[in-house]
Parts: C-alpha cells; structure tokens; sequence
C-alpha cells in the first residue's frame, strides 16, 4: 500500500526535529527533511502533502521571517504535494463532533473561571494601591503583570489539545480524505488524529523514519 503524510507546518519547523538532527537552524532543518521527502519520493513512491493554502501560506510566511533560502521554497513547492481537503465529501463521525463541542465548552468554562479569578485578585490590588498618586505606577505594574500571567494561564487552558485554527482541522480533513499518515507536534492535531484512529508521527521522529526507509533499500544517507 503506498504511503501518504500530510504535513503540519510544525513538521518542518518543529525544536525537537532540530534537536534531534543536531541543527542550530529552522532553515537547515526544513531543508534537511525536504532532502528526505524528495529521495522518499523517488526510490520508495512515498507521498507527502500539505493542505493548500492554509498550511502552505503558513509554513512559507514562518520561513519568511526567517530568511531561509530561495531553494528551501523550492523544494517546497517541488516535493510537498498542495492540495486542499474536500471538505464538503470528508465524512466525520457524529460521536466526534459532538465529544469536540463538548471539549470546547469546558474549555470556555475554564477560561471564565480564570477570567473571574483574575478579576478578583485585581480588584484587591487596585483597592490597595489606588489610595494616592504615588502608587498610579504600582498598580500599572503589578496589574501588568496580572495580565501576563492571566494571558499565559488562559492560553493553556484553553489552547492546549484543542484544534484551534483552519490550517490544524485541514491537516485533518486531509489526511482522513486520503487516508494518510499525520506528521505534526500540535498536541491537539495528535488528540484528534489518534481519535480519528489516522496515523500520527511525531514531527521529531519523521526525518528518522525516513532515513530507516531509505537504509532498508540501500540508499546511502546524504
């Protein structure tokens, strides 16, 4: 059976990929895995997609403001197939959206309760510092920094094993249409995959997986 990956951009820009390839930058690393994918591609039919233009736009414009080199854009563009998820035909079991609207609402729960909890701890604060114009810049800093904790909480309440934008649920709808492997490091991209019961590769393993493949029909790595 042919093999299929549909990429995330974290697949080519992750910091455990880098690591574990012993890479100091996100250009050398993305040009290094799109070696793999091309010789994967050539010697052992090996597919890998990436939803267009969601993730397409996305992992370019992060490669961008890098600065990477004209010829990572065109290995890109070479040997990652774009295409866009039929997401009119891509069916989806009813049990997962409605455990997904579920997860969701708790998730807002959480952020209300965060959000009162921050209120509260402000107003104490304020109503301790707000007595004189000496302390107008301590309670513009300890507000400050309220806010920042509040931000940091909220975003991991929230954010964490939830698919929180277009670029993640095309990743899905892709690879569930052409029934295909997921390559990401997106905690929730990996919770809803592994619910979808799609193959995951976690983004870190993926240049090593190919390097097996390729090894295992005597190709030598470059």
């Amino acid at each position: 059976m042919k093999q299929r990956f549909v990429l995330d951009t974290t697949a080519l820009t992750d910091t455990g990929m880098r690591d574990a390839e012993g890479l100091s930058t996100i250009c050398e690393s993305a040009n290094k895995l799109l070696n793999y994918i091309a010789k994967a591609r050539l010697k052992l039919d090996i597919s890998c997609y990436i939803p267009y233009p969601t993730v397409y736009s996305e992992l370019t414009s992060f490669l961008k403001r890098y600065n990477c080199e004209e010829d990572v854009f065109s290995k890109i563009d070479t040997w990652l197939v774009k295409k866009t998820p039929n997401r009119y035909e891509v069916k989806i079991p009813a049990a997962i959206f409605y455990e997904y609207v579920l997860t969701m609402r708790q998730k807002i729960n959480q952020g209300k309760k965060l959000a009162e909890e921050f209120l509260w701890e402000s107003s104490v604060i304020t109503s301790k510092l707000c007595n004189s114009e000496e302390n107008r810049k301590g309670i513009e800093n300890e507000v400050g920094q309220l806010v920042s904790r509040f931000r940091e909480r909220y975003r991991i309440a929230l954010r964490g094993g939830i698919l929180d934008s277009e670029p993640d649920i095309d990743v899905l709808l892709l690879a569930k249409e052409l029934e295909a492997g997921v390559v990401s490091s997106d905690a929730g991209i990996r919770k809803w995959a592994e619910k979808l019961g799609l193959r995951y590769v976690e983004a870190s393993k993926f240049p090593k997986m190919l390097r097996e493949y390729l090894k295992a029909i005597g190709e030598a790595e470059e």
